[in-house]
């Protein structure tokens, strides 16, 4: 089976194009560490809450903004066939993420005494780095999937072989792609009406 630069793209355009992502990615992820740190400082500042109360409340409505982001902009082109299961995914991944920088918080500011609301800004930003790292990896992996990529035409020997087991596997697998294709085109159609 021959493929084509189009269809197997090198090392060096897939690292362009994750770069692409990742700094998409960044500012999508910096909105939201605008409006998390803001409302963290008001919770902390303004409402008098304690600081795992003020991160989570900040966290939660950064969640909010920051899915609008990615499904809307970042990966307006992913499948989006079905929105329960990816909310429910990004839902469970940020809440991981929020215990990861919970966690960093709390750890500093009930272990290692550090509860100044400047040493508290400190530790949130560690947190929120290690927990960034886990929604990038996860977010693209298993919450906003790509959708299949087109099958290439098969050359001229393949499509004759069609009767061989090697050649019913392929038929097979490009059947596959082409009913997902359509869902996704069911959808879409079923949203325009």
């Amino acid at each position: 089976m021959a493929t084509t630069a189009a269809s197997n793209p090198s090392l060096a355009q897939r690292l362009r194009g994750l770069s692409g992502e990742v700094v998409k990615f960044g500012i999508v992820g910096l909105s939201g560490v605008v409006v998390n740190f803001a409302v963290f400082w008001v919770c902390i500042n303004g409402l008098h809450l304690a600081s795992l109360r003020s991160n989570i409340a900040a966290t939660l409505i950064a969640i909010a903004t920051n899915y609008l982001g990615y499904r809307y902009w970042l990966y307006r082109d992913r499948d989006a066939a079905s929105r329960k299961r990816e909310i429910t995914l990004f839902l469970l991944y940020s809440g991981i993420g929020m215990l990861i920088e919970t966690g960093v918080l709390g750890f500093s500011v009930y272990v290692l005494g550090l509860d100044s609301h400047f040493e508290q800004l400190a530790a949130k930003v560690a947190g929120l780095a290690v927990a960034t790292v886990f929604r990038f990896v996860s977010y693209r992996t298993w919450v906003f999937k790509a959708l299949p990529e087109p099958a290439a035409e098969a050359p001229a020997d393949q499509v004759q072989s069609a009767g061989t087991s090697k050649g019913k596997g392929r038929a097979t697998e490009v059947v596959a792609q082409a009913e997902l294709m359509l869902a996704a085109e069911q959808i879409r159609y079923a949203k325009a009406e």
